[in-house]
C-alpha cells in the first residue's frame, strides 16, 4: 500500500467525516472539496459520474413526494396507528414491522418519523419500555431499504449486477427474507432488554414531578389527521408503480427490447416512477409546492447530492489506484469474500447513505471479482447508520421518548440503538449469506 494512496484515502475520509458532521447537503458538497483536492492537487482524473443511480433516485422520490402531497403518507400513518393501539403488548414486534413495511413501499427510511411519536405514546401508556420498540423501529426502517424494490440502494445494486445476469428478483429473494428473519430474532432479544417502566427508578422519579405528568399527556395529534379523498388513490397508484417495477425486474420480457436486449432496469424505473408521479399529480391534484416542500422530497434530494459528491469522490480515488487495491485485497477476497461486508458497514457508518455506499464500493467489488451472490448476501451491511448516533430518526426517537429510556450514553457508543442494530445486522447477514447460497 503506497504512501500516496494512504494520503489520498485520508483526504477522502476527512471529507466524509466533515460532511457527515455538517449534515444536510454537507456530505455531497464536501465530496466536491475532496475532488478538487484530488484532481487539482494530485492530478487524479475524475471518474465517471453515477448518473443512472442519481436519476433513478430522483424519479422514485418524485413519485413518493407526490403521494405525500396528496395525503398518502397520512393515510398510511393512520392505518399504522390503529394497528399499534390494537395490540400494544406486542409493540416491540409490531412497531418494526410497520416501519419495515413503510420503507419497503416508500423506498426511504425517513417515513419512520411519522410513526415514532405513536410508538412512544402507545408504549408509555401501556407500561412498556419505549426504548425497545423505538430502537427496533428505527433499525427496521433502515434495514428495509435493502428489501425495497424502489430504494436507491437496491436499484443501484441491480444496475451494477444486471450485466452478470442478476435481476431485481435475485436481490429481493435474498434481502426480503433475510431482513425479516434477522429483525424478528433481534426483536426476541431486545424485547427483554432493560427494566420495565414500573421498575425503572429514573422514570418513577419523573412521575413524581407534576410538571412532567401535565406536560406528557396522551398525544392526540395523530387522531386529528384528516384523510383527504385523494389519499387512498395516491397510495394505490404508488403501489401500482412499485409493483410494475418488481414485475418488470422479475420478468425482463415485459420490458421493450432494443438490439435484442430488454431495456435496462435503470431506464425502466425512471420511466415508470416519473409516469406514476405525473398520474398522481393529474388525478389527485397534488399541490406542486407541497411536493417539493415535503420531507420525502428533501430526504431524496439530499441522497442525490450525497451520491453526486461522495460516490464520485470514492470512484475517483479507487479508479486511480484500482490495480494497487486489487492486488492488496485479492488474496483476502479469495480466502474470505464475506469480509467485504465489513467494508460496506464501515463506509455506511461514515457516509450515512446506503445508496452512496453501494455506488462507491460495488464497482470496486465487481472489479475485484467478488462473486455476485456474496455481494447480494452481504448487501444488508450497508445499514451501519446506527453505530454513530447522529442519524435523524435516531435523534427524533430519543426526543419522542418522554420516559427517557431511549438515550445516548455517557460514552456516546453505549446508546439505545447499538445492541438492537448489531443483533439485527448479525442475524440478517447470517440469513443473507444462507439464502444467497440457496437461491443464487
Amino acid at each position: 500500500m503506497s504512501v500516496m494512496f494512504l494520503v489520498q484515502f485520508a483526504i477522502v475520509l476527512l471529507c466524509i467525516l466533515i460532511g457527515a458532521r455538517l449534515g444536510g447537503i454537507g456530505l455531497g458538497v464536501m465530496g466536491g472539496v475532496g475532488l478538487a483536492i484530488l484532481s487539482f492537487g494530485f492530478g487524479l482524473e475524475p471518474a465517471g459520474l453515477p448518473i443512472d443511480v442519481m436519476l433513478m433516485i430522483m424519479a422514485v422520490v418524485s413519485a413518493a413526494a407526490a403521494m405525500q402531497a396528496a395525503g398518502g403518507l397520512d393515510y398510511m400513518i393512520k392505518i399504522a396507528t390503529a394497528i399499534l393501539r390494537r395490540h400494544p403488548k406486542y409493540i416491540t414486534f409490531i412497531a418494526p414491522a410497520v416501519t419495515w413495511i413503510f420503507t419497503f413501499f416508500a423506498g426511504t427510511g425517513h417515513v419512520a418519523y411519522s410513526v415514532l411519536p405513536v410508538i412512544a405514546e402507545v408504549s408509555r401508556h401501556n407500561g412498556i419500555r419505549p426504548e425497545r420498540p423505538l430502537s427496533m423501529a428505527v433499525i427496521a426502517s433502515q434495514f428495509a431499504i435493502v428489501a425495497s424494490p424502489i430504494a436507491a440502494a437496491v436499484v443501484a445494486v441491480v444496475h451494477y449486477l444486471e450485466p452478470q445476469g442478476f435481476t431485481l428478483q435475485s436481490v429481493l429473494s435474498v434481502t426480503i427474507p433475510s431482513t425479516i428473519l434477522g429483525l424478528f430474532f433481534a426483536c426476541i432479544i431486545v424485547n427483554k432488554l432493560g427494566k420495565e417502566l414500573k421498575d425503572d427508578p429514573d422514570y418513577q422519579r419523573l412521575l413524581k414531578d407534576p410538571k412532567y405528568v401535565e406536560a406528557n399527556h396522551a398525544n392526540t395529534a395523530i387522531d386529528n389527521i384528516e384523510i383527504t379523498s385523494t389519499a387512498k388513490t395516491s397510495v394505490a397508484l404508488f403501489l401500482i408503480g412499485a409493483l410494475l417495477v418488481v414485475l418488470m425486474g422479475a420478468i425482463p420480457s415485459l420490458r421493450p427490447s432494443f438490439n435484442g436486449s430488454p431495456m435496462g432496469m435503470a431506464h425502466t424505473i425512471e420511466i415508470v416512477m416519473l409516469s406514476i408521479a405525473a398520474i398522481i399529480i393529474l388525478v389527485c391534484k397534488a399541490d406542486n409546492h407541497a411536493i417539493t416542500q415535503g420531507s420525502v422530497f428533501h430526504a431524496g434530494m439530499r441522497a442525490v447530492i450525497a451520491i453526486f459528491g461522495i460516490a464520485w469522490l470514492g470512484d475517483t480515488l479507487m479508479q486511480a489506484h484500482l490495480g494497487e487495491v486489487k492486488g492488496m485485497v485479492s488474496e483476502l477476497v479469495e480466502t474470505a469474500p464475506w469480509a467485504f461486508a465489513l467494508a460496506l458497514f464501515v463506509l455506511s457508518v461514515l457516509v450515512n447513505s446506503q445508496g452512496a455506499t453501494v455506488a462507491t464500493l460495488f464497482p470496486v467489488a465487481i472489479a475485484l471479482g467478488i462473486p455476485a451472490p456474496i455481494l447480494i448476501g452481504v448487501f444488508v451491511a450497508v445499514n451501519g447508520y446506527f453505530f454513530i448516533p447522529n442519524y435523524g430518526p435516531i435523534i427524533a426517537s430519543i426526543d419522542f421518548d418522554s420516559t427517557g429510556t431511549t438515550k445516548i450514553g455517557k460514552f456516546i457508543f453505549n446508546h439505545s440503538f447499538m445492541i438492537p442494530g448489531l443483533l439485527s445486522m448479525a442475524f440478517s447477514l447470517g440469513f443473507g449469506l444462507l439464502f444467497a447460497n440457496l437461491f443464487l
